[in-house]
């Protein structure tokens, strides 16, 4: 069987990856790129999530607790930086404790090793530096070199036989009667199923196949600070903030990264484009695309405040000082120095609801990635074993 895989993230790879070796799949990734994991896998923080926050018996919670298995072994098999720095989701004040106890609840119901409930003086033995009214401490969240999980997966497909073909963006899509025609850069490929994990460009291949659905790829720009210098021993690990459960992000925390760099954020503000690293970067007709959706506008209307204030916050540092300071109130102004952000690829629906769990769509013999926010670095070899064994996915 000839399977085309477009996106070469970490996802992308990863099913590729599943493909050819419990398949015997002949397997080819196409992306616009020069290089794999450009957009969504090597613009994140790196936290190989335990899986504390997701709801028992959802995708993102079985996947989570099953990619996080995987994950170790793979980067111990192939000599991949991880390390089990531990995180704490921590109460600023007592209003959160309630929250604070279902996060805890969330997390042994989904088989989190080692979760426990601490108070003010037991979080300190942990990050000195923190304060809060409690803590839950998930000591098994992990710290890993997802780009070099990426390349190494590349690297797997050739040795299976597949290629990996950078510089080939997709331009068409066409189903046949006997498979799925793509036309990638200026090359016609033939492949028997296509299984989409373009992330910011899902919705661009989706139209090509006249699958565009009910869901929509919205991106919003997730922007960071570091801290600069003696700042960075602050932080021992993860520190998170009790999340708002009306939202599938997570707020700005403190995130000690494998390579040392402590991280201060991210913000959430919508990007003016698929692929808006910046406020400079703005495409019109994507813009307006998306601003087209109905989902999107019944998204603002509903979170209008909300989004005037993340706009706000993403002119200075002052916001993402203050979000810091709740936790480390050590840190100054002069500790935050702007780096590089990322753009999630978040998926909402048409009533304006954006999706929490992870989505897969099959239409005829392409199957769609609609939804795979983190924690699918996490989760992508668990992401790329569920896909593959979809009867509906490869199924000759």
């Amino acid at each position: 069987m000839d399977v085309g895989v477009v996106g070469a993230g970490i996802v992308g790879l990863a099913v590729a990856r599943e493909a050819a070796l419990t398949r015997g799949a002949r397997v080819t990734v196409l992306d616009k790129e020069d290089r794999v994991g450009a957009h969504q896998t090597g613009h994140n923080s790196g936290v190989v999530h335990a899986g504390i926050y997701y709801r028992p018996g959802s995708l993102k919670a079985t996947l989570c607790r099953e990619g996080v298995a995987l994950l170790r072994q793979y980067c111990a098999e192939h000599r991949i930086p991880y390390d089990e720095v531990g995180k704490l989701v921590v109460a600023s004040t007592s209003a959160e404790r309630p929250e604070l106890r279902r996060i805890a609840e969330r997390a042994r119901a989904n088989g989190v090793p080692g979760i426990a409930e601490l108070d003010a003086l037991a979080l300190r033995e942990i990050e000195p530096h923190t304060v809060g009214t409690g803590a839950v401490h998930s000591p098994r969240t992990a710290i890993a070199d997802f780009p070099a999980v990426a390349r190494r997966l590349a690297a797997d497909v050739a040795e299976s036989g597949g290629s990996v073909l950078l510089s080939h963006p997709v331009r068409a899509v066409r189903e046949t009667a006997s498979g799925v025609k793509v036309l990638a850069g200026e090359r016609t490929l033939s492949f028997d199923r296509l299984i989409v994990c373009a992330g910011l460009g899902t919705d661009t291949v989706a139209r090509m196949v006249k699958a565009s659905g009910d869901v929509r790829i919205v991106p919003f720009r997730g922007e960071y600070y570091a801290l600069a210098g003696a700042a960075k021993e602050l932080v021992r690990g993860l520190v998170y903030p009790v999340p708002d459960p009306r939202y599938p992000f997570l707020g700005v925390h403190l995130t000690r990264r494998i390579d040392g760099e402590v991280l201060v954020g991210p913000n959430a503000v919508m990007a003016l484009a698929l692929e808006g690293y910046s406020w400079g970067d703005v495409d019109l007709a994507e813009l307006g695309r998306i601003l087209a959706w109905r989902g999107t506008r019944r998204l603002a209307a509903r979170h209008w405040r909300t989004g005037i204030r993340e706009v706000a916050g993403s002119m200075g540092r002052g916001s993402f000082l203050k979000a810091a300071r709740r936790y480390v109130p050590a840190l100054t102004a002069a500790d935050l120095v702007r780096t590089t952000g990322g753009v999630r690829a978040q998926a909402v629906d048409a009533s304006g609801g954006m999706l929490d769990d992870f989505a897969i769509d099959v239409h005829g013999r392409v199957a769609l990635v609609r939804n795979a926010p983190s924690p699918a670095a996490t989760s992508s070899l668990a992401i790329a074993r569920h896909i593959v064994g979809l009867a509906s996915v490869l199924t000759s």
